[in-house]
């Protein structure tokens, strides 16, 4: 049977940073509020202005990872693209991607659990290499 490796990562986050206390000047909560529900102390905002979305943020870690690895765009078999906040509802962000790395017939395909999608992405993943996909 075929092995699931990670053969290499990338990611890229935007400049601006959101911490639980600058929350609090457009909502009642506080710092302690939100770590104690969620761990979270800050966060990355896109600009509000720029038009920048999840394929753009995952086209520049998508080119960390192909360098770490080694690899071109054509090396890529499948795009599996999860987010919680896609460019457009339609088409995916996974097929936005597609076309900013210059791929026109690689499959891709959009995974929308927010913060699971992650799992249920390399759950995918997995599946599709064992498949012999």
């Amino acid at each position: 049977m075929r092995k699931t490796i990670i053969k290499s990562t990338g990611r890229h986050l935007p400049d601006r940073v959101v911490t639980n206390e600058e929350l609090t000047r457009w909502m009642e909560t506080s710092d302690e509020w939100i770590q104690q529900r969620t761990g979270i102390k800050e966060r990355r905002w896109v600009p509000e202005e720029g038009g920048v979305g999840a394929s753009d943020l995952g086209l520049e870690a998508s080119k960390i990872a192909l360098e770490r690895a080694g690899w071109k765009p054509e090396d890529i078999d499948m795009i599996i693209f999860a987010t919680l906040s896609p460019d457009l509802n339609f088409p995916g962000s996974g097929c936005l991607l597609q076309d900013k790395l210059g791929l026109e017939t690689t499959p891709a395909l959009d995974i929308r659990q927010q913060c699971t999608g992650f799992f249920y992405g390399l759950a995918t993943a997995d599946a599709y290499i064992k498949s012999g996909y």
